[in-house]
């Protein structure tokens, strides 16, 4: 801390002059940057109704109370549809991200400097898009329907688990490894013996992980024509059935909560 004289006497100050101005500017800077970014969004923004916005919320709030409890018989099927849509593409995507997290991985890449980039590629730009996006473009290549959900889900999940996965590898006892090596095992028993048993809980984990955050990212496909409840939200939405649609929500709800409690479960279970 700087030391200024005042009157013969010792001031210790937390900055010095030319810090505090430093700090300030880079304030003032923040400030000018906000009030550009809320001027543009004002600009091109109804405030009508944003004002109104309260009024209409508690329309649709009387619109959807009391939900449609006679439709939860047309939920059975886009439920389970949304729950494979999840399942499938996690399981999908865990089979191809193992490999691919062994080729990202330092310590057990083939080759550093040809093999471990196109594996990081393929890492980055999985995950980069939203499975959303994923799915509009596989109804645009292979139709509409469940199946597009499920390949929509592995995609996006291949860069997570990979990423995750590859970053634990990297992280194991290269002890066991070399005591492993020590023996004469070839390469393919090191990895099965050495590093295998490291990452196990991890994969477990990220496995699960994943899984449950599928379940949430499935419900939502529908909407964009990949099948499961989403795509009855969407009908329902669309003809404006308020009740149908606060229903599906509460179906929504109470599948994302008991998968939550299932991956806590297991997580509790593994750690």
């Amino acid at each position: 801390m700087p030391v200024l004289e005042k009157d013969g006497v010792r001031v210790w100050q937390r900055r010095s002059r030319s810090e505090s101005l430093i700090r300030w500017f880079g304030w003032l800077i923040g400030v000018a940057v906000f009030m550009y970014c809320w001027q543009q969004i004002s600009a091109v923004t109804t405030w009508f109704f944003v004002v109104d916005a309260p009024r209409i919320a508690g329309d649709i709030w009387d619109r959807a109370t009391p939900p449609k409890w006679g439709y939860i018989t047309q939920l059975g099927r886009p439920i389970w549809d949304t729950l494979n849509i999840a399942t499938l593409g996690t399981i999908i995507a865990l089979t191809l991200a193992v490999p691919t997290a062994f080729l990202a991985a330092r310590n057990t890449t083939p080759s550093a400097l040809f093999v471990r980039p196109i594996a990081l590629l393929v890492i980055v730009s999985t995950r980069s898009i939203n499975s959303l996006i994923w799915a509009l473009l596989l109804i645009a290549i292979i139709g509409p329907g469940v199946f597009a959900g499920v390949v929509a889900i592995a995609i996006r999940s291949i860069g997570f688990c990979a990423k995750l996965l590859y970053e634990a590898i990297e992280e194991i006892n290269e002890s066991q490894v070399e005591a492993v090596t020590a023996t004469g095992a070839s390469r393919w028993q090191v990895m099965a013996y050495g590093i295998v048993p490291q990452i196990l809980p991890a994969f477990a984990g990220i496995a699960v992980f994943r899984w449950d955050i599928n379940i949430r990212e499935s419900t939502v496909l529908g909407l964009v024509g990949a099948g499961g409840i989403g795509l009855q939200l969407s009908a329902s939405l669309n003809v404006l059935a308020w009740p149908q649609v606060s229903l599906i929500l509460i179906v929504i709800l109470f599948a994302v909560v008991i998968s939550e409690w299932v991956s806590a479960k297991v997580r509790g279970a593994i750690i």
